[in-house]
C-alpha cells in the first residue's frame, strides 16, 4: 500500500479505531524487533515502515486532540 493510500485510510478512522491501529502497530513493531534480534527477520524495511506508520497514527491523534482542545477554549 502506498503511503498516500495509507494516509487516506487513517484519516477516515475515528479516535477509537486509531487507538486500536496504534496498539496493533506497536505489537507488530515489537515482534519485528524480536525477529531481528534472533536473526529471523529477512526484510528489515518492515521495521522502518512500521515505525513510520506509528508516527502517522500518533500525529493524527495529536491533531485531533489539538482540534478538540481548540474547540473547548
Amino acid at each position: 500500500m502506498k503511503s498516500s493510500e495509507r494516509k487516506k485510510d487513517l484519516l477516515a478512522k475515528g479516535p477509537e479505531d486509531l487507538q486500536k491501529e496504534l496498539m496493533e502497530l506497536l505489537s507488530v513493531q515489537f515482534k519485528l524487533r524480536m525477529q531481528k534480534a534472533t536473526q529471523q527477520l529477512t526484510n528489515t524495511s518492515q521495521i522502518r515502515r512500521t515505525r513510520r506508520d506509528i508516527a502517522r497514527v500518533r500525529t493524527l491523534q495529536a491533531q485531533a486532540n489539538r482540534a478538540t482542545s481548540g474547540a473547548k477554549a
